[in-house]
């Protein structure tokens, strides 16, 4: 489907670097304060190292991914440096963070690159992965702060841009949809709003409402960053903090819809 790719306005390139620093931080402090072998509940098959493991081997994956340029396909196995860390995790997982920066400022926000979601039109480019990285890093900060019991919502700058880069390019991305055509209006309480619309070609996502014609079948709201929580199955979708109206089962549908890694 044709959408609307350019991303919401005031997130400069250097801004969303800085944005990648400070989040990958505020991870290493909390994977510091927690239980090694803590059980992380947002990924409950991973524990509290296991979780830095992840973080700090995607940020390696995508620094290799920026630093080789336009390519058909992804980097060969080792490209990203070692397969592990070693025992002094945070201090890996801080050169993991490093050399993704790196890798951003000497290629630009410009230069082209692979990227898993380029077959579907959007941008490939270091700056839509410095996008994606800050989502990366946010939620899953959001993850290392509930495994240290001190679970907070994500500052709502971060959560509104990967709400709507979650909404254009995941759900751009995604094969079409299982079931009867609908459309969902996801609205936020910092004003932000998203009608998404589902059919057998996919998911389209536009900014804002459709002038009421056709109506949203469902739509659900509340804070930026409880809606992107739900819809990678943080917080429950029929949970306090937001609020339907419509058909819950086209809600329901569309959380459970795109498979999470």
């Amino acid at each position: 489907m044709t959408t609307s790719h350019a991303p919401l306005p005031g997130t400069p390139f250097a801004d969303r670097l800085a944005l990648i620093e400070e989040r990958s931080a505020a991870f290493r402090a909390c994977v510091e304060s927690a239980d090694p072998g803590a059980r992380v509940p947002g990924c409950p098959d991973w524990t509290t190292r296991e979780l830095a493991a992840h973080l700090g081997r995607v940020q390696r994956f995508w620094a290799a991914v920026v630093a080789a340029g336009p390519a058909r396909r992804p980097p060969a196995e080792g490209a990203a440096g070692d397969g592990g860390p070693p025992e002094e995790l945070l201090a890996w997982s801080a050169r993991s963070t490093t050399l993704l920066l790196d890798a951003l400022r000497a290629a630009g926000p410009d230069a082209v690159c692979w990227t898993w979601w380029a077959e579907s039109g959007h941008p490939a480019t270091a700056g839509a992965v410095a996008r994606h990285q800050v989502q990366e890093a946010a939620v899953h900060t959001r993850d290392a702060q509930e495994a240290a019991g001190a679970a907070q919502p994500l500052p709502p700058q971060v959560a509104l841009d990967a709400l709507d880069e979650f909404l254009h390019v995941g759900f751009g991305s995604m094969d079409g949809w299982p079931h009867s055509p609908a459309r969902v209006l996801l609205a936020t309480d910092e004003g932000p709003s998203w009608t998404l619309i589902l059919d057998s070609t996919g998911a389209s996502a536009i900014r804002g409402g459709t002038g009421g014609r056709p109506r949203p079948g469902a739509a659900l709201s509340g804070p930026a960053s409880e809606l992107l929580l739900a819809l990678y199955r943080r917080v429950p979708w029929d949970g306090p903090a937001l609020r339907i109206s419509g058909d819950q089962d086209l809600v329901r549908q569309l959380v459970v819809w795109p498979p999470l890694g």
